[in-house]
């Protein structure tokens, strides 16, 4: 059984590759049509639609610390489901609502999920520096 957290988590990873696939439509509206297609589960939904929605306004802040902490790597060259992995995790990190290893472990897990073959390594590296930068480790 998965945790509802972690289904929050990988619904709002949806949700922010659907926001980037449709140029910058409302997060409300992306969330209802993620919905639609994946069913309503209203306690997941909802906290998904909150994290995606923090990220998104947070998302040139977090921009930048995925480029300090990535060395050679400019943001384009990044994958876009990295991309936003690392933006939810360098959130969950700066907000401090979840210990920085569950933040990074959760990370690394949607990267197993849904990214390339390298995705996980790459995420815990970049996460892992940043918690350090942010001295949450």
């Amino acid at each position: 059984m998965i945790r509802r957290e972690t289904r929050c988590r990988a619904r709002a990873l949806q949700m922010l590759y659907a926001w980037e696939l449709h140029g910058s439509a409302p997060m409300h509206e992306v969330a209802t049509g993620i919905a639609r297609l994946t069913g309503p589960e209203p306690a997941v939904f909802d906290g998904a639609e909150l994290l995606a929605s923090a990220v998104l306004d947070d998302a040139e802040v977090l921009d930048r610390e995925v480029e300090e902490a990535t060395d050679n790597w400019r943001l384009e060259r990044i994958a876009v489901v990295e991309r936003i992995i690392l933006r939810m995790g360098i959130h969950e990190l700066r907000t401090g609502d979840v210990p920085p290893k569950v933040a990074i472990d959760e990370a690394v897990r949607l990267a197993h999920w849904f990214g390339g073959a390298r995705a996980p390594a790459f995420v815990n590296g970049v996460l892992d520096r940043v918690a350090h930068t942010l001295g949450r480790l």
